[in-house]
């Protein structure tokens, strides 16, 4: 009898492993800012995504380390305190070859022009590896803590879009968080195709809260009255003088108060600004509020405020405007973007603390207005989904990669 042949074995596939990409930024938690905080969401959630995702960044600390944070390997480097910055460090790498070499990254990411960011760069020029990068930059949040003096600003900033220009223009994509910040590329002659690119909300995390206001206050000692909320550093830029100074025309007409989350060089000067025009005790500081309690800080809040002249997006503003908030904000740089007078809030002119005030009172006069625009702002939020943002990275490195 004939043995039948044994069956012929399919060659083995090679493993495919995951995308592995090296973030590279100037800050990262626990550093509080808008770059750093978006930088450390993107890596959290690309690694929920099933990439491998490395970190680069300066040492909380001062001695240089690798360890694992939230499902991302960070590779802290050498840092030393920054003097203009009373909470940043800062490292200087001379090469980022050898990290580079060791992770073998699919793609360089940089959030920055600066010091990690560029030579991140370089290496990854002279490794073969395909760079994002991802503008956060503008000259206007440097300014107070290089204590650039206002007559010289101008230069400064011309100086400082030049060395910019000459860094990102090595990279293969650039990307920044709205079409008005791409504008502000081209506006400063980068010659580049910049795609503009949502940092994103966790829409999942901020959404509209059931519970009323009063509980949300009660656990931020908050007293139980109408409350005009902002989030974010008490800096310079922010421009949270105009807010305090609106405030006592607020009170002629509404029982109101102004809540402050956040740390900053500003903070001495303002609460000295608001015992001087009599507010004192209607601005109340609530510091450094830890990112899970977040949530139920916009929960305590009536109206949401952002005077600021310097956002190229605003985490803090789409954050509250998820949670169904409405805004009054300035008019400047990105955040017509995200606030549509009539429908989810109200613009005021920077400068113009009357206007502020009576686009702030108007909301808080009106309770029915509130709920209106505080849905419209949800349904503005919900076109800023996580992880459409986290989606579209992953197709621009698969595009740098071919």
């Amino acid at each position: 009898m004939a043995m039948s042949a044994a069956p012929m074995l399919a060659p083995a596939l090679p493993a495919v492993r995951p995308r592995r990409v090296l973030i590279a930024t100037d800050t990262y938690p626990p550093d509080v800012n808008g770059t750093a905080y978006f930088t450390y969401r993107l890596a959290c959630g690309l690694a929920e995504r099933g990439n491998e995702v490395h970190v680069v960044c300066a040492s909380d600390e001062g001695p240089a380390r690798t360890h694992q944070m939230d499902g991302v390997t960070v590779h802290r480097l050498r840092s030393a305190p920054l003097l203009v910055h009373p909470t940043m460090r800062f490292s200087v790498p001379a090469r980022l070859d050898r990290l580079v070499d060791a992770v073998a990254p699919d793609v360089v990411h940089v959030q920055g022009h600066f010091v990690i960011g560029r030579a991140a760069i370089s290496a990854a020029r002279r490794g073969g590896v395909p760079v994002v990068a991802t503008n956060h930059f503008m000259p206007d949040n440097l300014f107070q803590f290089a204590h650039v003096p206002g007559p010289l600003r101008e230069r400064a900033a011309r100086l400082a879009w030049r060395d910019f220009n000459r860094i990102f223009s090595r990279v293969d994509r650039v990307t920044t968080p709205t079409r008005i910040a791409a504008g502000l590329l081209t506006g400063r002659r980068f010659t580049r195709t910049v795609e503009a690119v949502s940092c994103g909300i966790d829409l999942e995390r901020f959404h509209p809260h059931a519970e009323p206001r009063a509980w949300a206050r009660k656990a931020f000692d908050l007293p139980d009255r109408d409350t005009v909320l902002f989030v974010g550093r008490l800096d310079e830029e922010k421009r949270l003088d105009e807010l305090i100074r609106a405030l006592p025309y607020v009170l002629n007409e509404t029982d109101a108060q102004v809540a402050l989350v956040g740390t900053g060089g500003q903070r001495a000067a303002l609460e000295r600004l608001a015992h001087r025009i009599g507010v004192g005790e209607r601005v109340i500081f609530l510091g450094f509020v830890p990112d899970e309690a977040i949530p139920q800080v916009y929960a305590a809040a009536d109206v949401f405020a952002m005077p600021s002249v310097a956002e190229l997006q605003s985490i803090a503003t789409l954050e509250a405007m998820a949670t169904g908030l409405p805004v009054v904000a300035a008019d400047a740089m990105a955040l017509p973007h995200l606030v549509r007078p009539g429908e989810n809030g109200r613009l005021f002119t920077p400068g113009d603390v009357r206007g502020l005030a009576r686009h702030l009172s108007d909301l808080l006069g009106s309770p029915q207005t509130r709920v209106t625009m505080g849905a419209a702002s949800r349904a503005i939020a919900l076109t800023h989904d996580h992880q459409s943002s986290l989606a579209r990275f992953e197709a621009i490195y698969q595009e740098v990669a071919r």
